[in-house]
């Protein structure tokens, strides 16, 4: 039997065992899109938990759990912590006013939260998390009528979630092809594992607190890939390109892979752009003479950066203020970027949640804009399939006003279902109305490859140029801009009337203009083009067709 505060125990350490393996599990992401943060996701959400039972002193397992599951419900971040939370909320209702629970109360609380965690999905999928809990849970019955003792039981759950886990890929292509275990049940094993650690052997994972995950972790997507500081100094130049020279800047690419990590060389007819992590700065200069002149150059010691950052940067969480709700609608928007946070504002949203791709914000961040929201009826948009989940479980946890999620996937989503939204109608039809219109948008993703890969037949090298029409991956290009023009050669058809061009934080004013003017070039003739800067991190450029 266990107590609450061995359930208290438990749940620390599977967080704190998750907290120290993030970051393999963010490297199971099977895309090469910069969107590995499952690992993170489920550290933050579980972290939640675990801070909120620093100061439980009781003995109640249920109200251990009731802790844990309001905690997490509020720190659900990505569809993966929000499964979570799910799983864990379950031990809260099969748990509720028991002091001690044996095995057999566990594997019925846990089917609890399985079942949950299903209902949630649209289109459950086998091969995820989902997989490896529901098989853990059934594994869990079944060992309660051997032995309900605590340890024989969560040690048969373990086992079972490990079996699960590496079947995952023969029921999931996409993992079979990565040569990839899922992600999130990778990362529900860790936590299940960190629990048995204390209910078995009375050991708790110690803390790390340079794995430590906070809010400053989505700062910035590209610092994820600098938080391993393998070589000291950041160095970025851009070369004038010698006419005279025909040799192939992948030449100058290949040679910088080994003398640092981190490269990326990005190439048109004129100019070559370089950016690479090494321990040469100059030999990485010198080999760049080589292709023409040097037009810019920047080193920066990264770590003495990272020792400034840790000691003087403090990113301060947008904070919203609680409004009684006296309007009639109002809207609450997840972005990432100021330019695109102020263009909501714009359409008409009341508060702008910071987050997006790589940046999901927690089930409380986005409760807490709604609750800042001064009306009788809430509309939500996501904009980001990640975030849906977690911004639909605000709905339960609101009393005072209605709020109505419109599932928005994607910033031009978002956009066009803002525009449709028709003041006559109520919260719901306006919500089918917005969704409706939402659906005829196409959305075209500008980004870089976060590693090398095989993806759709095609070899990707880390920091290539990627672009996704529709969440497909399509095209591979050296340059931005050109992969720009070849979406939009794809999405554009005879039927398109508006396209919108969204440049990030990454694109210079000179680069955004030249790509809108190619646009206004191939397409001007018969679309209304939109050049918006959006100062997005991770996508060079969203492109909105419709």
């Amino acid at each position: 039997m266990i107590n609450g505060q061995i359930l208290k125990q438990a749940v620390i350490s599977g967080a704190n065992n998750i907290s120290r393996r993030k970051n393999s599990i963010n490297d199971l992401n099977i895309f090469p899109v910069p969107d590995g943060d499952t690992g993170t996701n489920m550290s933050m959400t579980v972290m939640s938990a675990a801070k909120a039972l620093e100061e439980y002193d009781g003995t109640s397992a249920g109200e251990a759990a009731g802790i844990v599951a309001s905690a997490m419900l509020r720190g659900a971040r990505g569809n993966s912590g929000v499964i979570t939370s799910l799983i864990f909320r379950g031990f809260a209702q099969g748990l509720k006013d028991m002091e001690e629970v044996n095995g057999k109360n566990l594997a019925a609380a846990l089917g609890i939260g399985v079942d949950a965690a299903y209902k949630a999905v649209m289109k459950p999928t086998e091969g995820t998390i989902l997989t490896v809990a529901r098989m853990a849970y059934e594994a869990g019955v079944e060992a309660a009528k051997e032995d309900s003792s605590t340890v024989f039981v969560w040690q048969a759950i373990c086992d079972k979630a490990n079996e699960a886990l590496a079947i995952t890929p023969e029921l999931l292509p996409v993992l079979k092809k990565a040569g990839v275990v899922d992600a999130g049940g990778k990362g529900l094993c860790v936590i299940f594992e960190g629990m048995l650690s204390v209910i078995k052997d009375g050991v708790m994972v110690e803390y790390d607190d340079s794995a430590e995950v906070t809010v400053d972790t989505f700062d910035s997507a590209a610092a994820e890939f600098d938080e391993d500081i393998n070589f000291t100094y950041c160095t970025e130049f851009i070369v004038g390109r010698n006419p005279e020279e025909e040799t192939d800047p992948q030449l100058l690419r290949d040679y910088l892979e080994t003398i640092g990590d981190c490269v990326v060389v990005v190439s048109d007819e004129e100019i070559i752009k370089v950016h690479v992590h090494t321990e040469q700065p100059g030999n990485a200069l010198t080999k760049g003479l080589e292709f023409g002149q040097l037009l810019t150059t920047k080193v920066e010691n990264m770590k003495e950066q990272h020792k400034n950052v840790k000691k003087s940067k403090k990113v301060e969480k947008e904070t919203f203020t609680p409004a009684e709700p006296v309007d009639d609608i109002g809207f609450v928007a997840v972005a990432a970027g100021e330019g695109l946070k102020e263009l909501f504002k714009d359409l008409g949203c009341t508060n702008v949640v910071s987050g997006g791709q790589s940046m999901n914000p927690s089930t409380d961040d986005i409760y807490e804009a709604v609750m800042a929201t001064p009306a009788k009826n809430v509309i939500v948009l996501p904009n980001n399939k990640n975030i849906v989940l977690a911004a639909e479980q605000t709905v339960p946890m609101v009393t005072d006003r209605n709020v109505v999620i419109v599932p928005t996937r994607t910033i031009p989503q978002g956009m066009t279902a803002m525009l449709n939204f028709d003041p006559e109608i109520s919260a719901e039809s306006n919500a089918q109305l917005m969704m409706d219109s939402a659906q005829n948008v196409g959305t075209g993703l500008v980004t870089f490859a976060a590693r090398s890969s095989e993806f759709g037949g095609k070899k990707i090298k880390e920091g290539d140029i990627i672009a996704l029409e529709n969440g497909k991956l399509t095209i591979t290009e050296k340059s931005a801009v050109k992969a720009l023009i070849k979406l939009a050669k794809n999405m554009v058809n005879r039927d398109t009337s508006f396209i919108t061009l969204i440049y990030g934080e990454e694109v210079s004013e000179e680069d955004a203009n030249k790509a809108y003017e190619e646009l206004r070039d191939k397409f001007g003739s018969r679309t209304d083009i939109s050049l918006v800067k959006g100062d997005q991190p991770v996508y060079y450029f969203i492109l909105s067709v419709e």
